[in-house]
């Protein structure tokens, strides 16, 4: 896909590298001019007009000041700093955008493609919230081929990320019928069992249909106790994700779980492992799950542990299962038992 050049040459900035032998660097001053959006209030919108756009694209219709053609736009303010947007036709952007004026020997869509390359979020300065002034993007040095180059690059960049974009889309797609036929199966299994030759009966719960006729039906209620034990500094710190259910939290790393940990610790609760564990903010969107480890959790979690013989990983499956998330606000929902004992599946 990639044809070498004949020659290369240290291009003297650290993120680059080497870089084709008759290429130049710039700064990109040398390359386009920078602008700040502009201020735009909430009465200022309206329902038609020009397309206003902030540091993550569009935002609504104006029918204020217009720029027009094809534009690049980076975000300069909090999680949007350093984002890279395109903007076509006339527009207008916010105080969140800064606005990409290319010279005359730039191709538009090349120089935001090699400004997106540069990460530029790792130039933003700490306060409030994350932010990058124009004055600091500018003098940031990138690679310059000539013009015809830079349209060829373009050509061969709009070409083949949309063949990616496709393939991502593709993909994407048979995730999701497979993410669908999984919950499927996990539905089909905890609510029907594995036999499907053995008689049914109707559960006389509208959501689950029928069930094997030897099954009972519980309430929740009768199956579960609430505990709460505190002071275990000296075990693991675990969190209680949509995703996952239980797992052992990175301390170091927040992208599973964004609440903040405290110094003091000695709040968290005990939660051991086989034990059911529920974050009470988010268990309408799926957030608990019967835990695989010993450790503290949240105090602003609960815990219970299990007053009936249930066997804890076809309650984790099941409880889990799409069928059972929508109607676990319900303080006291019915569940399926089986035998008298939850057995283990497969």
């Amino acid at each position: 896909m990639f044809e070498k050049y004949d020659a290369y040459k240290d291009s003297g900035v650290h993120w680059l590298g080497s870089i084709p032998k008759h290429w130049d660097v710039k700064s990109l001053k040398f390359i386009c001019r920078l602008q700040s959006g502009e201020t735009i209030r909430p009465e200022d919108f309206s329902n038609e007009g020009f397309p206003v756009y902030g540091g993550n694209g569009f935002r609504g219709f104006t029918k204020k000041y217009t720029n027009e053609g094809l534009h690049v736009l980076i975000g300069r303010q909090g999680a949007l700093c350093g984002n890279v947007n395109y903007a076509d036709g006339q527009f207008y952007a916010s105080e969140h955008a800064i606005v990409v004026y290319p010279y005359k020997n730039v191709d538009t869509y090349w120089l935001g493609e090699i400004i997106r390359v540069a990460d530029l979020n790792k130039y933003s300065q700490s306060a409030a919230q994350p932010g990058i002034a124009v004055n600091v993007i500018e003098n940031i040095r990138f690679p310059f081929p000539e013009l015809e180059e830079q349209k060829k690059i373009a050509d061969f960049l709009k070409k083949n990320i949309l063949l990616l974009d496709q393939a991502i889309a593709i993909k994407e797609q048979q995730i999701a019928l497979l993410n669908e036929r999984k919950q499927i199966v996990i539905q089909k299994a905890v609510t029907q069992g594995l036999d499907p030759n053995v008689p049914m009966k109707d559960s006389g719960v509208e959501w689950i249909g029928q069930i094997p006729e030897h099954w009972d039906i519980e309430r929740l209620g009768t199956m579960l106790e609430p505990v709460s034990k505190k002071g275990n500094l000296d075990k693991s710190l675990l969190s209680i994700t949509r995703e996952k259910g239980v797992i052992l939290r990175d301390v170091e790393d927040d992208s599973e779980n964004h609440n903040f940990i405290p110094d003091d610790l000695s709040n968290y609760k005990l939660i051991e492992k086989g034990q059911f564990g529920m974050n009470k903010m988010k268990a309408w969107q799926g957030s608990y799950g019967v835990s695989p480890y010993t450790g503290i959790v949240s105090p602003a979690y609960y815990v219970f542990k299990f007053i009936k013989p249930i066997h804890p990983e076809f309650f984790h499956w099941a409880i889990r299962s799409k069928l059972y998330v929508s109607f676990l606000e319900v303080r006291l929902m019915v569940f399926v038992l089986v035998n008298g004992i939850y057995q283990k599946i497969g």
